[in-house]
């Protein structure tokens, strides 16, 4: 994607995300999905690995930082894949003393970028998708359903899609039915989740996620394939407009 697509894509996931257009580096909460917390960009939890592998890479630029006593249990949690927030006491407080630091957004615009921006543009250069909505559309995915071998993650509804579409996109005008039947796979997904945390969890991972894909069918019937602007995103619990 242009870096103005890019940045509209990274705003309409912090719709949904953050109900902001801006992006939340500030934000940790702890909200009881079986992840631990859930921090900063897009999203970074302290169960998945992903918060310690953020917390490392900005140690390993600044050692002296107010989340890098955190290491050890950030790391037993990952390990764990545990939700345990017993042992973090003063994360959130140390999160957001980390957030004035302009190296600590650099690192989480680059460990972002790491695990799911790049990992996307490789999905949709594989299944030849060019447009900035079908590349948005898998990094949005991306960031809610991770990279990783569960069947809930990209890769599996991805091929699930490849399975349903027989292929990969085969010119420009099949490329907006395989972005819809991607999307449909989403929904389904939601409705019949395949990893344990999500099949615990599935109220929340039904109600707080259809929405996002419901607004990137709107722009699908809208056309839009290059996200041009203004893109205004209004659902049930969301109403944004991106310049």
């Amino acid at each position: 994607m242009t870096a103005q697509q890019k940045k509209r894509c990274e705003q309409f996931v912090s719709i949904f995300e953050n109900d902001s257009i801006d992006i939340q580096y500030d934000y940790v909460e702890n909200i009881h999905d079986g992840r631990g917390y859930t921090c900063g960009k897009f999203g970074f939890t302290t169960a998945t690995g992903d918060a310690y592998e953020l917390v490392q890479t900005y140690t390993s630029r600044k050692s002296d930082n107010p989340l890098a006593k955190y290491l050890p249990e950030l790391k037993r949690l990952a390990r764990l894949f545990s939700n345990d927030t017993s042992h973090l006491d003063g994360f959130p407080e140390a999160w957001h003393q980390a957030v004035k630091d302009s190296q600590f957004i650099r690192a989480q615009d680059d460990v972002s970028a790491r695990l799911t921006y790049l990992p996307a543009m490789k999905w949709a250069a594989s299944a030849k998708i060019t447009s900035a909505l079908g590349k948005c559309t898998l990094y949005d995915c991306i960031i809610e359903h991770g990279d990783g071998d569960d069947g809930d993650s990209l890769g599996a509804i991805f091929n699930r899609t490849i399975a349903l579409r027989k292929g990969v996109v085969k010119d420009a005008d099949d490329e907006q039915y395989w972005i819809r039947a991607f999307l449909d796979m989403r929904l389904d997904d939601f409705d019949h989740p395949h990893d344990k945390i999500n099949i615990d969890h599935q109220k929340g991972w039904h109600d707080d996620s259809v929405q996002r894909v419901y607004a990137m069918q709107t722009l699908l019937n809208q056309y839009n394939m290059d996200l041009n602007g203004p893109i205004h995103v209004k659902t049930k619990d969301h109403n944004h407009v991106i310049p």
